[in-house]
Formats: structure tokens, sequence, C-alpha cells
């Protein structure tokens, strides 16, 4: 794997985790009422987007298990679109995909030493 394929992966890996951690525990009706968690939230799926924009035709040909034209495109409208954000949306990438996501990249990155 390329050096900057795996910086990315990586990094969509840290962010994964790190927005799973925000919601761990949260209920709809708490995210609701959060708005620094919802902006936060927004903001992890973002970042993960914009890793996976980055990452090599390679890679993405190698892992067809990851939905990375989706991950980028959810990146596309939170970037473009932030007026018509969809929370119900935001919230299904959340509890829905991210851990899914999460597992997979998990599987490519390799252990840390």
């Amino acid at each position: 794997m390329p050096k900057d394929d795996l910086v990315y992966v990586g990094h969509m890996l840290d962010t994964t985790g790190q927005a799973l951690r925000k919601v761990q525990g949260k209920t709809r009706e708490q995210f609701d009422a959060d708005e620094d968690l919802r902006i936060v939230a927004a903001h992890l799926i973002q970042t993960i987007g914009e890793a996976a924009r980055r990452d090599s035709a390679r890679l993405r040909a190698d892992h067809p298990e990851i939905p990375w034209d989706q991950i980028v495109g959810i990146r596309h409208r939170i970037v473009h679109d932030y007026m018509d954000l969809d929370e119900d949306v935001i919230w299904e990438v959340l509890v829905g995909d991210l851990p899914r996501l999460h597992d997979a990249l998990a599987r490519i990155v390799p252990p840390e030493p």
C-alpha cells in the first residue's frame, strides 16, 4: 500500500473511531438536543470523506467493501449543501454506517508495532 494511502486510511480509521466515541451511549433525542454534538459529528463525517477522496484508485479497487463513492458523496453534501443537512442521514451514518466502516478500515490498516 502506498504511504499516502496508509496515511489517509489511518486517518479515516482514527476519525471514525472518534465519531463513534462521541455518540456512544447517546440516544437520538440526546443527539437532536445537542447542537455541539451535531456540528462535531458532521465535521467528523466530512473529514472521513475528505480522507477517502484522497485515497488512490488502486486502494479503492483493492477494497470494494468500502463504499468509497458514498463516503465522498456525503462529504460533498455536508460541504456544499450545509444549509439542507438532513439530521436523519447524519444520525444513520453515525449509528448505522460508521461501525461497519470502522471494522472494515481496521482490517486494512496494519497494526501499530
